[in-house]
């Protein structure tokens, strides 16, 4: 099995695509805008009520900066938003890397671009089965799929791309854009993937835990319907 050797890699990367995709949606109103003034040429590609979020912070301005995902992939989402990110498109411009030539023919052929950070957080999953009464149907309604997917491909290749998993860093990432001229530092975007892939693991342990604590009658009730 071949596996890609990395051997040149940037420093800083200019932050020229995003990709946004959150449940919680808190300090966009602060962040968007101040990508943009950073990186006045940035594209933003969002979905679902992510995208609606966007272009009611972004108003007269979203037609320049912010693309539906079913629009730069040509797959429109599938009912209740069950497929909106899981697209050949979108992985190939999390996992490419810049001085990797068959990638760089890849974008071509397929018309994609490299996305240089991820803003992603998943399905409240925890907090709906912490609500009484929740059924093990709610709780699955919650397992994220695409989410989860985005960050592990985007914090594998944290030598290109950031992985933001939490509003909480928002300010922390803009005043390092800022102080490099619209670019993220290696160092930012390790320490990003490290909290990404601790995200992530967390998420799966509390998913996994809570089907070990599920009796298998609750769920039989499928077979009854």
């Amino acid at each position: 099995m071949g596996i890609n050797v990395v051997e040149k890699v940037d420093d800083l990367v200019k932050v020229k695509h995003v990709l946004v995709s959150v449940s919680d949606k808190s300090g966009l109103e602060g962040f968007v805008p101040e990508l943009i003034r950073l990186v006045p040429d940035i594209r933003i590609f969002s979905t679902g009520g992510t995208f609606a979020r966007i272009s009611a912070i972004l108003g007269d301005r979203a037609e320049s900066h912010l693309t539906q995902v079913s629009a730069y992939t040509g797959q429109p989402e599938t009912q209740g938003g069950l497929v909106k990110t899981l697209d050949f498109k979108i992985y190939l411009g999390l996992l490419t890397e810049t001085y990797n030539d068959s990638h760089q023919d890849d974008l071509t052929r397929t018309g994609a671009v490299p996305i240089d950070m991820v803003v992603v957080n998943l399905y409240p999953f925890e907090a709906t089965i912490a609500k009484e009464g929740v059924t093990p149907e709610q709780a699955r309604g919650n397992i994220d799929i695409g989410g989860p997917c985005m960050i592990r491909a985007s914090a594998k290749n944290f030598l290109r791309v950031a992985p933001v998993v939490d509003p909480g860093n928002y300010q922390t990432i803009i005043a390092e854009i800022e102080k490099n001229s619209g670019c993220t530092s290696l160092a930012l975007r390790f320490d990003l993937a490290r909290k990404a892939f601790a995200y992530t693991a967390s998420y799966d342990k509390a998913i996994a835990d809570y089907l070990a604590e599920c009796q298998f009658e609750d769920v039989d009730c499928y077979l009854k319907m």
